[in-house]
């Protein structure tokens, strides 16, 4: 029997504002443990929370951008349960009137494009963090930093319309970088800025309910939550054949055993006993509030990715240009005021191929580049009016990111231009033919590969400097 995976994701995005959401606390990251806390966020008797307006925005522009309903009035909840990094023993969240809900994103390309619903995009409170170990050393106790308490969560929940781990690579990598181009979070998943849980399940095809599911937690990259969620759909398909039936539990994924291990029974709704939040008034948001933050919203992915491919860029190109801001940035200002499409693809081509090649080697962003987008327009208009060639570009592009030097300079310092006077190349074609017998004996006879070791004689004689179109030409014609 073939089976297809049901996939639902919870995904946590820690908001870039300064303060926690309901004190003033810094939010950080990297301090020294228990330093950003105070008698609000480590829940001491008689303190009441004043809620952050900045996460308020920050969830409201997520939500617009995202194509969800923005809840004029919405309510915060008390969620109860015991966590020994939440001392009130119960989280700040929203239950059933969320500040955003029933939107979509939309994943895949061309005419292969798919909308994952969105139930829910709510606010909530952090948990702080347990340390099992210092050093190399593991512990027998657990230490407790409050730091994280209370740092404002947006809780971005998914309907179950994944079907595969690359549809929800795809779609997580499109989220992350929605959200870092709304400016709202730093997505940084080391820190634990962009978190994932995943509720999967698996049934036959064709078969329309949904099976019993689990839900996956400790997933910290997006390579971890495809590998975890490959493992267990695996596991889910050996167990249903085998005549088991699935356990509806929270299951860890162990990225050192590439497996998950079941961790404790899934609980309900009613298991946290949700009830109205009672030191929080409900919030109500007016309309004007609504529209301005709507017309503040920046250009998104989507939006660049249209704006590439009406440039002339291939659409595989502009989604890779508009994946992070920075980056569709830089390919914006290198491509603007060019003369055609072929130039601006052949800019994309250098930034995404070579640029990014070499910054990622080298541990540093786009904005770290010492090659600027001006600097890559250059060199691709040297080539195209054929002051050098493209091989000749290669190590011209070296001694660009290496020095932060123009293209022009490096070629004039360098004497590196292409040389175009045919009667000048006619020469070195001359002796290449001389030189090489076997390869025009090889040609005449039909073998039309073998002129590459005619234009490789003369290329080396001049040092790569002689216009590959004309040396072709030019042996052509004699060997015709």
């Amino acid at each position: 029997m073939k089976y297809e995976a049901v996939i639902g994701l919870e995904v946590h995005a820690q908001l870039k504002t300064l303060s926690k959401v309901f004190c003033g606390c810094s939010t950080e990251f990297g301090s020294g443990e228990n330093t950003n806390i105070c008698p609000v966020c480590t829940g001491q008797p008689g303190v009441l929370p004043v809620l952050n307006k900045k996460a308020v925005e920050f969830l409201v522009k997520t939500g617009l951008a995202l194509s969800c309903k923005i809840n004029g009035h919405s309510v915060f909840a008390r969620k109860q349960y015991f966590y020994p990094d939440l001392p009130k023993n119960y989280q700040i969240s929203q239950y059933e009137l969320p500040l955003a809900e029933h939107g979509y994103l939309e994943i895949g390309t061309g005419n292969e494009k798919k909308k994952i619903g969105i139930t829910r995009i709510h606010l909530e409170e952090d948990a702080g963090k347990l340390l099992h170990a210092i050093g190399n050393r593991d512990l027998d106790y657990s230490l407790v930093d409050l730091n994280r308490t209370g740092v404002p969560l947006m809780e971005i929940v998914s309907e179950p319309d994944l079907r595969s781990p690359d549809e929800v690579h795809q779609y997580l990598s499109k989220l992350k970088s929605i959200l870092e181009y709304l400016e709202v979070s730093d997505c940084n998943m080391e820190e634990g800025k962009f978190r994932c849980d995943a509720n999967i399940s698996i049934r036959p095809v064709g078969q329309k309910e949904f099976g019993t599911k689990a839900e996956l937690k400790n997933m910290n990259t997006l390579k971890g939550v495809k590998d975890a969620l490959e493992y267990e759909i695996e596991r889910q398909i050996e167990v249903v054949s085998g005549g088991e039936k699935i356990i509806q539990e929270t299951r860890l994924w162990d990225a050192n055993k590439k497996s998950t291990q079941s961790m404790r029974r899934k609980e309900e709704a009613h298991d946290y006993r949700y009830f109205p939040e009672p030191d929080l008034v409900p919030l109500n948001l007016d309309k004007d509030f609504i529209r301005d933050i709507k017309e503040s919203l920046p250009e998104l992915p989507a939006d660049y990715t249209k704006r590439f491919v009406e440039a002339g860029l291939s659409e595989y190109t502009a989604s890779v240009s508009a994946s992070e801001k920075p980056l569709a940035v830089f390919i914006s200002d290198a491509i603007s005021g060019t003369g055609d499409a072929k130039e601006r693809q052949d800019i994309a081509n250098w930034v995404i191929n070579e640029l990014l090649a070499r910054l990622n080697a080298s541990g540093k962003t786009i904005k770290e580049s010492s090659v600027s987008a001006e600097m890559i327009r250059e060199l691709v208009l040297l080539i195209k009016n054929g002051t050098i060639s493209g091989k000749i570009a290669k190590t011209v592009f070296e001694e660009m990111f290496n020095r932060g030097k123009k293209a022009s300079v490096i070629v004039k310092e360098k004497g590196l231009v292409q040389i175009s006077d045919e009667s000048a190349i006619e020469k070195y074609c001359d002796e290449a033919i001389s030189e090489n017998p076997k390869a025009v004996s090889e040609y005449k006879s039909g073998k039309e590969k073998a002129i590459g070791a005619l234009v490789g004689g003369v290329m080396k004689k001049t040092g790569g400097k002689a216009n590959p179109q004309i040396v072709n030409k030019i042996l052509r014609k004699k060997l015709s």
